[in-house]
């Protein structure tokens, strides 16, 4: 008898220790955005602000927090976060790739934007993506968005390293590089008296939700929440929030979900 309740007993506690792997359902959710990009995520006076953080609110809502908290993440730091268990969600310009797949659970994409490229204003040197070729481009710490240019098209840029894109965007303005490129989200951001998006946009970056690996619960239920944002107009009111003056095209229609696995 006492054999048979101790199995039952692991049974429980298993099951218990299985629930509680997924971030679905849980009250507080500590979602990871970035602090240095403006529209995205951006903190101002400790108070996180910008479309990520908008999203990752309605999310964590309608999967079932009733408290939502937001720590920073960088490009090179949000695997790790992830893992740690630092946070539970990360939406921080969060391109989903295969090798990044093998690390996190993607939910969405919440978004497709489209890789473009930011020059100074006035510079008509660089019109199209072609025109990188032995320019200084920035390459922001832990972003894919270079490689897609430089070993995606075989278009042989000069690569300037820099901690994140707003250092790249620093950079830019300040003369050390010639462009800065990735999503046009995270440009229009940027964009400035002093700086403009070239509007040549020449491929896909699509913004996953990434939740720890093996969430497959967590990654439906986000899946569930961000169909229903489209089809109840919020994603068309935050996008129109936050980047309607940008001038680049914004896409209302839910995006075709990754799957979950």
């Amino acid at each position: 008898m006492r054999a048979v309740l101790a199995v039952l007993l692991s049974v429980v506690l298993v099951g218990c220790s299985a629930a509680k792997a997924s971030v679905s359902g849980d009250d507080l959710i500590v979602v990871g955005v970035k602090a240095d990009q403006p529209g995205l995520g951006f903190r101002e006076g400790g108070v996180f602000r910008g479309f990520e953080v908008d999203v990752g609110t309605y999310i964590a809502r309608q999967i079932g927090a009733s408290r939502v908290e937001f720590r920073e993440v960088r490009s090179d730091d949000r695997e790790r976060k992830l893992a740690g268990r630092d946070v539970d969600l990360v939406l921080a310009s969060y391109s989903i790739t295969p090798d990044r797949a093998k690390l996190v659970t993607f939910g969405g994409p919440y978004y497709v934007a489209h890789q473009d490229i930011m020059v100074r204003r006035g510079d008509s040197r660089i019109r199209s993506v072609r025109d990188l070729a032995g320019r200084r481009m920035c390459q922001a710490s832990g972003s894919v968005s270079t490689d897609r240019v430089v070993k995606g098209l075989s278009i042989p840029a000069s690569l300037v390293p820099g901690s994140s894109y707003s250092d790249c965007v620093a950079k830019l303005r300040g003369g050390v590089v010639d462009a800065v490129s990735t999503g046009d989200l995270v440009l229009a951001g940027f964009a400035a008296r002093d700086l403009e998006i070239v509007n040549a946009p020449f491929t896909d970056e699509r913004y996953g939700v990434g939740l720890r690996k093996g969430d497959v619960d967590g990654c439906e239920a986000v899946n569930r929440a961000l169909t229903t944002m489209y089809q109840d107009g919020t994603a068309g009111e935050l996008l129109r929030k936050w980047f309607g003056k940008s001038g680049i095209t914004l896409v209302e229609e839910v995006p075709q979900f990754e799957g979950c696995s």
